[in-house]
């Protein structure tokens, strides 16, 4: 397995072009991608125990609803030992500038905090420490935060999480071609 920052930046590399073209559709030369994927999934729920076992919808990002997103590769600051996270202008820009009741939502599981719009650096409060260790986050795992709900009263992200631990085989192809000279690219 690979250390948090070799992660981190592999991430990286594949992200920007996974997550610029989220409708792209499926071709015949992604068959052997998506058997990875699969792979991906099932190595997912054999490591994780069953009541953190995640439901088909939150596992699978390639269809995404169409409404705001953002996207994170956690880095140590989110997880330990100060679990703060910052939410891009992208997204700040749709959000109130007020302190509001926020509900994540992953595995059909919620979890309730507050979104802190009114100062600069605009965050989630303390109780995203929760999150982080009710889904066993790490430095290198990626996040997918989809606006589902927005109002001056509550807002509520669904939030697709995926594992810095590949399996071996998709590792390879990273390690083979992807890197941030040379991403992987999926048409």
């Amino acid at each position: 397995m690979s250390n948090p920052s070799q992660r981190s930046s592999r991430f990286a590399a594949i992200k920007k072009e996974v997550f610029s073209k989220p409708y792209a559709p499926v071709k015949k030369e992604m068959i052997e991608v998506d058997e990875l994927l699969q792979q991906s999934k099932e190595h997912l729920h054999k490591s994780e125990p069953v009541e953190n076992s995640e439901s088909e919808d939150d596992v699978d990002i390639r269809h995404l609803s169409g409404k705001p997103f953002f996207d994170v590769v956690l880095a140590q600051s989110h997880v330990y030992p100060s679990c703060q996270l910052h939410l891009p202008v992208k997204i700040v820009k749709e959000l109130p500038k007020a302190t509001v009741p926020v509900v994540l939502s992953h595995g059909g599981k919620n979890w309730n905090m507050s979104y802190v719009g009114t100062c600069p650096g605009q965050r989630f409060d303390t109780r995203w420490k929760k999150f982080v260790i009710d889904n066993h986050l790490q430095e290198g795992d990626a996040l997918v935060f989809e606006l589902m709900e927005c109002s001056k009263t509550k807002i509520k992200f669904k939030v697709h999480i995926l594992r810095g631990d590949l399996p071996h085989e998709l590792q390879m192809a990273i390690d083979s071609s992807g890197s941030v000279d040379n991403p992987i690219t999926i048409e």
